[in-house]
């Protein structure tokens, strides 16, 4: 179980998170439908994912960390969660605009991580040549659209009936934020 969050810790994910960090998503394709995944990923399935995401650029991947029980060694860190900056569309146009998530362990929440995450990661882009982040949230999902619109994205539409996942058709709703 986390313990106080002013021992959490954000810095850019490396590959040595991919385990965890696979794990935490796989959490959400298996339990959720806050991702349309409909199959669990083996952390090399998702190793390309995890390189898209450098250290610098638009594209980037934050991770909580904080001290696991046996230690405060970076090889002793639990990995609470994650946010992330990824190609909001494939298309040459759109480079300038990013779509954005968080994902957190399921014991993690309610504790303000996934803020500290967007925090860090709207830090980390804005030296960047980004000019709007979207967000697609799985309905419903209101502690995921408070969290957006504490960082100033707005609501712009809702897409419905958009995805099947167990069974059901889920409704999206898309927010935007100015970088």
């Amino acid at each position: 179980m986390p313990r106080d969050s002013a021992e959490v810790q954000v810095r850019p994910g490396v590959e040595s998170d991919l385990e965890a960090l696979t794990d935490i998503y796989n959490h959400y394709v298996h339990e959720t439908a806050i991702t349309f995944d409909t199959a669990a990923f083996s952390p090399e399935e998702r190793r390309p994912w995890l390189l898209s995401h450098p250290e610098d650029g638009p594209y980037r991947l934050m991770v909580a960390t904080q001290p696991a029980p046996t230690g405060n060694s970076q090889e002793s860190q639990e990995i609470l969660g994650y946010a992330t900056s990824s190609p909001f569309r494939a298309k040459p146009a759109y480079a300038t605009s990013v779509e954005v998530s968080v994902y957190l362990r399921p014991d993690a929440g309610r504790r303000g991580i996934g803020t500290l995450l967007y925090k860090a990661l709207f830090e980390a882009l804005a030296g960047e040549d980004v000019h709007r982040a979207y967000a697609g949230i799985a309905q419903p999902n209101e502690a995921s659209a408070r969290l957006h619109e504490r960082f100033g994205f707005r609501y712009v539409g809702t897409y419905r009936e958009v995805g099947r996942k167990f069974d059901r058709y889920w409704d999206v709703s898309w927010y935007e934020k100015d970088l």
